[in-house]
């Protein structure tokens, strides 16, 4: 991909301290990316497709990079917080439209941070051997929200470097049970061609499948776009924001098909499917007698720990950034003057995690909580839809500084693609996805209304201007 030539960028001001780095980013990045969904759905894919569990994850990483090239060029286009909704207003400057958009992207981070949440509390309960009631996981999960608060509102230096910790501990976890996998490979306690091996429900054929399957590993694969909310607190954002996304997606890439090769070469189909832990059982399987069981929920709530830090800290930014672009209150743009964090933002995003953590952990069926990943995929890949024809839209638009370009062929296949994953008939999907999407939409349009109709009572209903350094509320 090419670069748009024009004279050099100078950092836009911004109220935000600019403190990530290229590694600060790559781990932001890869943190992200890296979480619950390897060590948990890695079973739930080999249910939809047998051994060839590794396939659904590269179709996602694939789908992923595809996109993710558009939002290289929107963010070093447009180096503001606010990512997707910011792009889509600039593109077709339909309040209504933006403010779903944005909605839909800060529901997606806040329903994963909640459900990683009440994870977190699960897993200290089950590492620590505790006998505990449905109050206390809630009382463990509320606190550990309210914790992730307070490292998000001190500040991002301290938010990324936390980041950094639970990242590298995470990582260790994926590296260890694809050292394991090698060992017990190397040494024949392995069937590698169950590797290559399609095992398909009876009522879906081999592309269904594949498609269903893609859905559940996509999830896994989120992320990177969490990354351009992080634009006003990035040092040379244009510069630096191709290379390390491309290569924070190249190394999750290569972890998830690992793990996911080692896993159905180790274990039995029928034994990895539907098997929420699945990562346990490998470990078990391939070097018996090896306390991975009593490590495994301590690692978990790390990786748990780090996607809810990750996911709070994209809402609040985009809410901040939103606002002053005037899609929504201009109040959640408010910044502190001593820590330089947007903390109306960060309180409001804090309220509407407690709620949904109340929810899930109250589900003592657990049905939402495993509804909650598709649902965040699915929102998602939605927005990622749009974004892509997004980009083509904005060709028009010149800017004042070099940035990346996608070119013409990729957002395409990015938006037929990404489409291809939501519609019902193409993905597989379970309906009770769409319901929990549908709700949240509808909670997003009254949300919409009451403000329309409050701005308009008190005389500031104005259109939002084009200019993106004039924006009004």
């Amino acid at each position: 991909m090419s670069a748009t030539q024009a004279k050099p960028e100078a950092e836009q001001p911004t109220e935000l301290k600019r403190a990530i780095g290229p590694k600060l980013l790559l781990l932001f990045i890869v943190g992200d990316i890296l979480g619950t969904g390897i060590y948990a759905l890695t079973g739930q894919v080999a249910a939809e497709v047998g051994g060839a569990a590794w396939l659904p994850f590269l179709v996602a990483f694939a789908v992923a990079t595809v996109t993710a090239f558009s939002y290289l060029e929107l963010v070093t286009k447009y180096p503001q917080a606010a990512g997707a909704a910011l792009y889509v207003h600039k593109a077709f400057g339909i309040q209504f439209f933006s403010f779903i958009v944005c909605f839909v992207v800060m529901s997606s981070g806040i329903t994963s941070a909640s459900a990683a949440s009440r994870a977190f509390a699960v897993n200290l309960v089950a590492g620590f051997g505790l006998d505990v009631g449905v109050g206390t996981v809630l009382l463990i999960a509320v606190s550990f929200i309210l914790l992730v608060m307070l490292v998000n509102f001190r500040g991002v230096t301290e938010s990324v470097m936390l980041n950094v910790v639970l990242t590298l501990v995470e990582l260790s976890g994926l590296l260890f049970v694809i050292l394991i996998g090698f060992w017990a490979i190397g040494g024949g306690n392995a069937d590698f061609s169950r590797v290559v091996a399609f095992d398909t429900p009876e009522d879906k054929g081999v592309l269904l499948a594949v498609s269903t399957a893609t859905s559940l590993a996509f999830f896994a694969m989120v992320g990177f776009e969490d990354s351009v909310n992080m634009a006003e607190e990035t040092k040379d954002p244009s510069r630096i924001f191709p290379r390390i996304m491309l290569t924070g997606l190249g190394i999750t890439a290569v972890i998830y098909v690992l793990v996911s090769i080692c896993a159905v070469a180790i274990v039995p189909i029928g034994e990895l499917a539907g098997n929420e832990t699945p990562l346990v059982t490998v470990v078990q399987t391939a070097a018996p007698g090896f306390p991975i069981s009593d490590l495994i929920p301590f690692i978990s709530m790390f990786a748990v720990a780090n996607s809810a830090l990750i996911n709070m800290m994209m809402a609040s930014r985009l809410l901040y950034g939103m606002s002053k672009h005037g899609v929504v209150p201009s109040v959640l743009g408010r910044v502190h003057p001593g820590r330089q964090t947007p903390w109306v933002s960060i309180l409001v995003t804090t309220i509407i995690a407690l709620g949904l953590i109340t929810y899930v952990s109250l589900d003592t069926e657990g049905s939402v909580v495993a509804l909650l990943g598709g649902t965040t995929s699915l929102l998602l890949l939605t927005v990622f839809t749009i974004v892509n024809g997004t980009v083509l839209v904005l060709r028009r638009d010149s800017v004042d500084h070099k940035h990346f370009n996608a070119g013409r062929v990729l957002p395409v296949i990015g938006a037929l693609s990404c489409a291809y994953l939501v519609l019902p008939w193409s993905s597989g999907r379970p309906v009770e996805q769409y319901q929990i999407a549908g709700v949240l939409l509808a909670i997003g349009v009254v949300l919409w209304v009451l403000t329309w109709g409050i701005r308009r009572m008190i005389g500031t209903n104005r259109p939002i201007s084009d200019d993106a350094d004039d924006l009004t509320t």
